[in-house]
């Protein structure tokens, strides 16, 4: 069964031993030694680097169209055969925003809002950084239904970091995690 593992830089070790995840999708604002789990092949895990802004600042890294393409690349490498787990710094905004992505792109072609909903019932936190979602909204060709159901949902619960959770990819394994 094809699942999403999301969760914060801090939690990649015990995260990684309780799911033995076969890819690794790292999204930070800079580059450092993020331990990968043992059941991950170097060549199964991809490092983004950009930070977690909507708009452009100076000196920052805004996401951009090529990110969004390289997580949908990556993703379509994915086997499928173990889960696939994605961290950002706190696993609230570039990891969530990932997730949502993928599911959109990969998932059991439930709608946007459907997915949208699952998202918040898995993770109360999930924040997904709005760029990527209105870039993968033209990327995948949604004509605003992913920017509307990121909105519908609203902002997550503030917090430091989100807690680690598990995001099906189809709707008939919801009811397993």
């Amino acid at each position: 069964m094809p699942y999403l593992v999301v969760c914060p830089v801090t939690q990649v070790d015990s995260v990684g031993a309780k799911y033995a995840p076969s890819h690794m999708l790292t999204v930070m604002s800079e580059k450092s030694d993020v331990p990968r789990p043992t059941s991950v092949k170097p060549q199964n895990h991809k490092t983004l680097i950009f930070n977690d802004i909507s708009a452009a600042r100076d000196g920052l890294v805004v996401p951009a169209s090529n990110h969004v393409k390289t997580i949908l690349d990556f993703a379509k490498q994915w086997d499928r055969q173990a889960p696939l787990m994605i961290h950002c710094f706190a696993g609230v905004s570039r990891s969530t925003a990932s997730a949502y992505i993928i599911a959109n792109a990969m998932g059991d072609k439930r709608c946007p809002i459907d997915l949208a909903k699952e998202l918040r019932l898995r993770s109360p936190t999930a924040t997904p950084n709005a760029r990527m979602i209105a870039l993968a909204d033209v990327l995948l060709d949604k004509n605003g239904e992913l920017v509307s159901a990121i909105r519908d949902i609203g902002r997550g619960a503030y917090c430091y970091e989100g807690a680690p959770f598990v995001f099906p990819l189809r709707e008939t394994d919801a009811h397993i995690f």
